[in-house]
């Protein structure tokens, strides 16, 4: 159907004014068209996309949509052909009742941008009721002393229809006596007056009955019909006389049930019966009837039901006044329906965007909504605002039209969803209010990168831990939702050319536990860094770095080491002279670990002393000590074993064996010194291990013993006599008696060497190292030979044959001299 043009038509527009509305402002035109009532689904109404003069596709694209003005929506918009199609039958009598025009609006819609386009459509009214009598049957009585043109107001047919389907006339059967009449009200409906055209006579006709017909003018025209009894009565020359014809009264629509309206009245000259008067209201309506009641003795009018402005605001009555005898006369009750504020606002939801991005800019259109109130003047004038402190604003966008738009930047991390509440309020006494609430959730955004608890983690790792325990967990939180939110955790790949730490550990994705990959040796890697990453799973993901320092704990799995003596310094001894007293240095021993802290702590204890009361070790130090000053009956030879212990948990040792002699001077070191060391060692040993046997075998070795002493002395002593024999002069490099101070020198600090026993020998090149070598005694009568056999020219002999080598560690202190 084509659309209904305005009254008043803009020029040059030959489709219907449109309402074009937007945020930001809108046209003053509405879109009218016309359907008829009770068309058919589907029924077409309006080709919305040409009166836009938007393409289908734009249509399509912009998600154009109806939103209805009331709670049911009776029309669709197709949006792929941009027609405006009947949704749903509408009655026309249903929806407006007798109201004319019949309007049903609503709006178009449309988004990006977002636009509002109002329209309405007029429900053109059909011939589909027929004009009904309320009575089937309506008893007339009449005097029969009646005057030909005596007229009486007869009931009126209801007929729903409007203008031309209305009711239109009405028409009685052919009778002697009566005529009718169509006459019209005030509001426009018709309703008949029977009149009189023949005098009655009682005597000739007792009853006079004939039909009514209600013609309205549809096309073809619908009728109603009903029959009507003329009783005639004896003559009553007095007939009631109302005080008014007209009445018009005001009621407030809150009145009460039985609240008294009005109160007729009317006189009868008559008396006795004839001047009883009796009233009532004429069935001129249902309506009336429902809502009024008349008392018929005292003509006081009252409410039978609350009356409501909105629905009905006058109401017009008939009231029949009836006497004794039968005569009766009519007056008529105008009531105008005062408005009072008893209707509060009511928000009407069109469009509502339940979920928004929380990364939605300033005036986002969240829901646009409508405010109706049913009363009139200030009780109908209404104000929208919104309660408490939100990020939203109400936008106007038409008198009662508004729109729900962001105010500020939104962030779910702080509120995850927002009940906005949309309050409606009258300008009535008192005002009334309506209230909403709107639901509206954020919808989450990767803008959040992952937090690590603590910017850098500390974790400590025995050393020699095996492969996969666990050393702690990493944490880090995401504030966003969903799979913004799901941290994954990895280790950052080191610069090339570093330590490649990432080999030591590994970190679970899932959950940041670190474990050991394998064993460390804390002597090689103390401690590193690694650089740990949590990313986040958004769309693009976000991360954050921490620091993830390893500490390996030292264990003891080091023993300690030997630097001085060596393993091999056994063959060599400390000569201690037999004059030294208490506290005298004989020995330092030396030694390392290669653990940490306590493990690395050591001490320094005898463990074994061939006299265990002669000899002291320092504790810390490792300084070899005389406990007591050395006695003649202190055995030559002393063996000691120092064991030097480290703190560790269970601790390690590593034990020194010392051999120390005891000499008079250097003649008897010499000699000592001469024996293989070894071997008496090794003699030593096993005279330890088997002092049982030797307790046994004793007896039977002293004869032994003593003769092979008396063989090796002699044989000392034939090899001395040889070797002096020998002897080249000495040396220019080697010492002379003439070198030494006739008081001796102090070798060790703490002793000197008789005049009588001095002996030769020769500085290595290394002197500075207080190395040395011991030769041959210089015999005073050798020595003397000597310088009297060397001619001047003649070289001096070096030093050849040393008898003894010692090597003393570095940062070792003072050796006993020899």
């Amino acid at each position: 159907m084509k659309p209904r043009k305005s009254e008043d038509p803009l020029p040059g527009r030959a489709a219907a004014l449109l309402l074009v509305l937007c945020v930001s402002g809108m046209r003053a035109e509405t879109a009218r068209y016309s359907v008829p009532e009770e068309a058919e689904r589907g029924s077409f109404v309006a080709h919305i996309a040409k009166d836009l003069g938007l393409t289908r596709e734009e249509l399509l694209a912009r998600q154009a949509r109806v939103v209805p003005n009331g709670e049911k929506q009776y029309l669709q918009l197709n949006q792929h052909t941009g027609d405006l199609v009947v949704r749903e039958q509408m009655d026309r009598e249903e929806l407006c009742g007798q109201s004319e025009p019949c309007l049903v609006r609503f709006e178009v819609l449309l988004e990006s941008p977002l636009q509002s386009f109002r329209a309405e459509v007029r429900l053109t009214d059909i011939n589909d009721h027929a004009p009904v009598f309320l009575n089937k049957e309506i008893i007339l009585k009449m005097p029969e002393s009646a005057m030909p043109g005596t007229r009486f107001l007869l009931e009126s047919a209801h007929d729903p229809d409007v203008g031309n389907n209305s009711l239109q006339h009405y028409s009685i059967s052919s009778n002697e006596y009566f005529l009718v009449y169509t006459r019209r009200r005030s509001d426009g409906r018709k309703y008949a007056e029977l009149v009189l055209d023949r005098a009655l006579d009682r005597e000739q006709q007792a009853e006079v009955t004939f039909s009514i017909t209600a013609v309205d003018g549809g096309n073809p025209p619908r009728s109603g019909t009903a029959l009507i009894r003329v009783v005639v009565l004896d003559i009553n020359d007095n007939i009631p006389v109302f005080t008014q014809t007209l009445y018009k009264v005001s009621v407030m629509e809150n009145s009460s049930e039985d609240t008294i309206v009005v109160v007729v009245s009317a006189s009868d000259l008559d008396e006795g019966t004839n001047g009883e008067i009796v009233y009532s209201i004429v069935q001129n309506s249902e309506e009336n009837l429902q809502t009024f009641k008349i008392n018929p003795e005292t003509g006081q009018i009252r409410l039978k039901k609350p009356l409501d402005y909105e629905e009905k605001k006058s109401y017009e009555i008939d009231v029949q006044a009836t006497d004794g005898g039968g005569l009766s006369t009519h007056c008529k009750v105008e009531v105008q329906v005062k408005d009072v504020n008893d209707n509060a606002p009511e928000v009407i939801i069109t469009s509502l965007t339940s979920t928004l991005s929380e990364a939605a800019p300033p005036d986002t259109v969240v829901a646009l909504f409508n405010v109706r109130d049913r009363d009139s003047g200030d009780n109908g004038r209404t104000t929208c605002e919104l309660t408490g402190e939100q990020p939203f604003r109400i936008a106007l966008l038409a008198a009662d039209a508004y729109a729900l738009v962001t105010s500020e930047t939104l962030d779910r991390e702080q509120v995850t969803e927002y009940n906005v509440t949309v309050r409606a309020r009258d300008e009535g006494s008192p005002a009334l209010s309506a209230s909403k609430t709107l639901l509206v959730r954020l919808l989450d955004v990767n803008d959040n990168a992952p937090t690590f608890s603590q910017a850098i983690y500390t974790m400590v790792m025995s050393e020699n831990e095996p492969a996969g325990r666990t050393l702690g967990r990493l944490s880090a939180t995401d504030p966003d939702a969903g799979e913004n939110a799901r941290v994954r955790y990895s280790l950052v790949p080191p610069p090339t050319g570093t330590l490649a730490a990432a080999s030591f550990v590994s970190v679970d994705a899932e959950s940041g536990t670190v474990r050991t990959l394998r064993p460390l040796d804390y002597e090689k890697v103390p401690a590193f860094e690694v650089t740990v990453r949590a990313a986040d799973g958004g769309s693009p993901p976000l991360s954050a770095q921490a620091l993830l320092r390893i500490v390996v704990r030292d264990e003891n799995d080091n023993a300690p080491v030997l630097l001085h003596p060596g393993p091999d310094s056994s063959t060599a001894g400390e000569l201690v002279p037999r004059w030294a007293p208490s506290g005298y240095l004989v020995a330092k021993v030396v030694a390392v670990d290669a653990d940490a802290g306590q493990n690395a702590w050591l001490s320094y204890e005898l463990a074994k002393a061939t006299e265990p009361g002669l000899f002291r070790v320092g504790l810390h130090s490792g300084e070899v000590r005389t406990a007591r000053a050395v006695t003649e009956r202190d055995a030559a030879r002393q063996r000691l074993i120092v064991l030097v212990r480290d703190r560790g948990r269970p601790p390690r040792s590593a034990t020194a064996t010392v051999a120390v002699a005891l000499v008079d001077d250097f003649s008897d070191a010499f000699h000592q010194l001469g024996h293989d060391p070894a071997g008496g060692q090794q003699t030593q040993v096993a005279e330890e291990e088997m002092l049982t046997t030797y307790l046994i075998a004793s007896l039977c070795c002293v004869s032994s013993v003593f003769l092979l002493s008396v063989l090796v002395l002699t044989a000392n002593a034939l090899c001395r006599a040889r070797v002096r024999a020998e002897l080249p002069p000495p040396s220019p490099n080697c010492y002379a008696d003439g070198d030494f101070g006739s008081d001796g020198v102090g070798v060790g600090s703490t002793g000197t060497l008789s005049p009588a026993y001095r002996y030769e020998m020769c500085l290595t090149s290394g002197s500075g190292r207080s190395e040395f070598q011991f030769l041959r005694p210089i015999l005073p009568s050798l020595h003397s030979k000597s310088e009297a056999g060397l001619d001047k020219g003649e070289e001096p002999l070096n030093c050849s044959q040393p008898a003894y080598d010692r090597d003393t560690q570095a940062g070792s202190t003072a050796t006993p001299p020899f």
